[in-house]
């Protein structure tokens, strides 16, 4: 998402260069000047906003405030044709980017129509060829526009998933491949030397270690592909539920996140689902996603057994979810859950640089 924040800044920039510079020769109506300050704060605000808070950039709420500020603006100059136009024309790069190709083409056609009523408003003047032609390439700006942008979108968003996907497979294929073998391998040769209980405490965490990688590889194979991160943890909680006597409960939404970040969350918060299930014991377990715009708040809690007083060796799951929680710029915590029972992990992650990577 920073990415086509970037290019609105640049874009919104240049387009309040531009309109300033024609209405300061354009002399189509006695507050030109007027105009170019009103055309100049409003970019500068706009730019400085969806920089500083990157989710204005995906609110719909902003996108409407966005687009009726600019095309007042074209009303103020008295002329669809006015050096305000290309201005109009930067609002579309936000709902564009964020939404998907139909309900952003719908979008860039609500555009047109308005401005086609705009233009109406304010009086057509076709005379010659030439007007219409202008006429007609104002109409149609709009929705080539909206639709390149939107297109490129997803185009990315679906490469970021099929990369997502690809690396998932080759990881699962290598610890199929190689590292499932070796242990299963261990696992045989201990077994043939029983009796000694050194041994067979070796041969314990040996056949743990089996079975947390046979999970890994299960869930490696099993990515988000397009479902949303809530859908999936949820999922995930049904498949938990019928191994387990604990209840599971997913609450709340999660919002749309770039598909490396969604699937760390993913597994973040299904990997302390699956703890909680396998050591502590637990009545029951709750899920919850909370998201106010800026960040999103994804906790796992528990009535069982509680944390260890020390970890068993060779325990990585949590030291792996804290390296997920900082590879998108998230921050994870893990305490005792509520009244001192159980245990409960937090992941708190801010929908800006990190929830873009």
């Amino acid at each position: 998402m920073r990415r086509w924040i970037t290019l609105f800044v640049l874009a919104r920039l240049a387009a309040t260069g531009v309109a300033v510079a024609l209405l300061a020769v354009h002399h189509g109506t006695r507050h030109d000047t007027a105009l170019a300050i009103a055309v100049l704060a409003w970019g500068s605000l706009t730019a400085a906003a969806a920089w500083a808070r990157p989710s204005l950039f995906a609110s719909p709420a902003a996108w409407v405030l966005d687009a009726g500020v600019a095309l007042a603006l074209v009303v103020g100059s008295q002329d669809w044709r006015s050096p305000c136009f290309l201005f109009a024309l930067t609002t579309l790069a936000a709902p564009a980017a964020s939404l998907p190709l139909r309900p952003a083409l719908a979008w860039g056609l609500g555009f047109t129509l308005l401005y086609a009523l705009l233009a109406i408003a304010t009086g057509l003047g076709l005379t010659t060829s030439a007007q219409l032609d202008t006429l007609a390439t104002h109409l149609l700006l709009p929705l080539a526009v909206i639709g390149g942008i939107a297109y490129g979108a997803a185009a990315m968003r679906r490469a970021e998933v099929l990369a997502v996907q690809t690396e998932r497979r080759r990881i699962a294929w290598e610890l199929h491949d190689s590292a499932k073998q070796r242990l299963h391998a261990a696992a045989l040769m201990l077994s043939a030397a029983d009796g000694d209980p050194l041994v067979d405490s070796a041969l314990q965490e040996v056949q743990g270690a089996a079975a947390d990688m046979e999970t890994s590889i299960a869930e490696l194979r099993s990515p988000l592909e397009d479902r949303p991160l809530d859908r999936a943890l949820r999922d995930r909680a049904d498949e938990l539920e019928a191994l387990t006597p604990a209840r599971i409960a997913v609450v709340g939404d999660a919002p749309s996140l770039p598909a490396v970040t969604a699937a760390h969350v993913y597994r973040i918060v299904a990997e302390a689902m699956t703890n909680a299930v396998r050591h502590a014991h637990p009545g029951a377990i709750e899920v919850r996603l909370d998201a106010d715009g800026d960040r999103l708040r994804a906790s796992v809690t528990d009535d069982g057994a509680g944390l260890p007083e020390t970890l068993r060796p060779g325990a990585g799951g949590l030291l792996t979810m804290r390296s997920r929680a900082f590879a998108i710029g998230g921050r994870l915590t893990v305490e005792r859950g509520p009244g001192d029972r159980g245990t409960r992990v937090d992941l708190d992650l801010p929908l800006t640089e990190g929830a873009s990577q």
